[in-house]
């Protein structure tokens, strides 16, 4: 754990309608909490994109044919840095909208909760955090419940169990 707030640059862009979409400010808020103890620096990038961009990205990246809520690009640090120099880069999260929006309506939750919870989950991953296994995801699903208590948002997967 890390002591001291997070010193957090992160770009959020928009690639859709803002209606309905959170302030970047929102979206700093809840990458912060997600990065409080667990890191001194981070440049992050958000991008807000639309089904098609989303379809693509996913299609490219993961070979999955169809758009998903968000997806996380860990950064590639350069080779070759000298040992102990660490670069302040975390990587890119891209946030489906539409796809955010459909999953809120359909599990009847609050559509910022959901952003709120992408992001945490999103940037979870680009810390390394992953559930590819029933362990790892329990993990994982209890510190995304913590930071987001701390947050004001209800639990999300209770409405999942």
């Amino acid at each position: 754990m890390t002591k001291g707030p997070v010193r957090l640059d992160i770009a959020v862009g928009y690639a859709v309608p803002r209606k309905g979409v959170p302030a970047a400010a929102s979206f700093r808020r809840w990458a912060q909490a997600a990065l409080d103890g667990r890191i001194r620096q981070a440049d992050l990038a958000i991008r807000v994109v639309d089904t098609a961009e989303g379809q693509a990205l996913n299609r490219h990246y993961r070979g999955k044919d169809y758009a998903t809520n968000v997806l996380s690009f860990p950064a590639d640090l350069p080779e070759g840095l000298p040992p102990g120099v660490r670069l302040p880069l975390l990587g890119d999260l891209v946030i489906c909208a539409p796809v955010v929006e459909h999953e809120a309506r359909q599990q009847g939750k609050p559509l910022n909760a959901h952003y709120a919870h992408l992001t945490v989950h999103g940037v979870l991953h680009l810390l390394g955090w992953d559930h590819d296994n029933d362990v790892e995801a329990e993990a994982m699903e209890q510190l995304e419940r913590e930071i987001l208590a701390g947050l004001g948002v209800d639990d999300p997967y209770r409405m999942e169990s």
